[in-house]
């Protein structure tokens, strides 16, 4: 297996990625950094608003009294169950913009999962997700699933399926600004033990580099120019031998964006529904 061509995709009017000014003074803001910085305030605005509806986990209806007809090699290209995971700190409330799409345009079946305030462990929140999918599956009645995760959420997934044998109930793992190769953003964070595992070097980040022979999840790994939480920005990108991955680059979308970026869930959408990686298509795509 190896990683797939990698695709760009460009919101809007948009520029292409934060440019730095030339001579001897100071550099200034790119023009596309002050409005993606304008647009995460906004969305931190409305986000810190809507953040008390998804502190509890969602309810969940009872499992299906006759199961879906089985998917075959679990690889079809219909709209399979989706499981969606916040970032740190974070909640399923991120998410309502993304699973309204998905819902209208769709799946039957979109799902989300609080991981504990608690957790002072990536591999704990991973060993609750193993479970999580596992009740998923029996609601929905699927063989497989496709996960969504945002920022850690990614992580955790990812961990879940390298490490712990997800990749065999995971068809499809999407992440979404996710510090794949670990970021060094705002040093002080370094005291909670979850963001020391994000960062570069730690062990957790080190097992998931190790080989991964067979894994049976294909990846799309969605990273940003102007990222100002994965540091450097192309620590979202997913590298890794072993792995059949698609990186998509987004310009002029923060980090707090991508979950919620009408361009964004719209390359989403097209993520989860695409054929296998033989027939991925190579070059640049943009979506307006």
């Amino acid at each position: 297996m190896g990683a797939l061509p990698a695709l760009s995709l460009v919101s809007g009017a948009l520029v292409s990625g934060a440019s730095s000014s030339t001579g001897s003074g100071p550099s200034r803001p790119s023009a596309a950094l002050v409005r993606s910085t304008a647009l995460e305030l906004v969305i931190l605005a409305c986000h810190t608003l809507l953040y008390p509806t998804g502190v509890t986990q969602e309810r969940h209806p009872p499992p299906l009294a006759t199961p879906q007809a089985p998917e075959g090699n679990g690889m079809a290209n219909d709209r399979v169950p989706v499981l969606l995971l916040h970032g740190f700190a974070d909640n399923r409330s991120v998410f309502v913009l993304l699973r309204r799409s998905l819902l209208r345009h769709g799946w039957q079946h979109v799902g989300s999962l609080n991981h504990s305030l608690l957790t002072h462990d990536l591999r704990t929140a991973a060993t609750a997700l193993s479970r999580y999918v596992e009740e998923f599956r029996a609601r929905t009645g699927a063989s497989r699933i496709d996960v969504v995760g945002h920022s850690l959420g990614g992580l955790v997934a990812r961990y879940y399926v390298q490490r712990l044998g997800g990749d065999a109930l995971v068809r499809r793992l999407v992440t979404l600004g996710t510090p794949h190769g670990g970021t060094r953003v705002a040093p002080p964070m370094s005291v909670h033990p979850l963001v020391r595992q994000m960062r570069p070097g730690s062990g957790v980040l080190a097992e998931l580099a190790a080989p991964a022979p067979g894994c049976r999840t294909r990846f799309v790994a969605f990273w940003s120019d102007l990222d100002q939480v994965m540091v450097p920005v192309e620590t979202a990108r997913l590298d890794h031998p072993d792995l059949v991955v698609r990186n998509i680059r987004v310009s002029g979308v923060g980090h707090l964006a991508l979950p919620v970026h009408p361009a964004v869930v719209a390359g989403i959408r097209q993520a989860l529904v695409a054929r296998d990686e033989s027939d991925g298509d190579a070059g640049r795509a943009s979506v307006a």
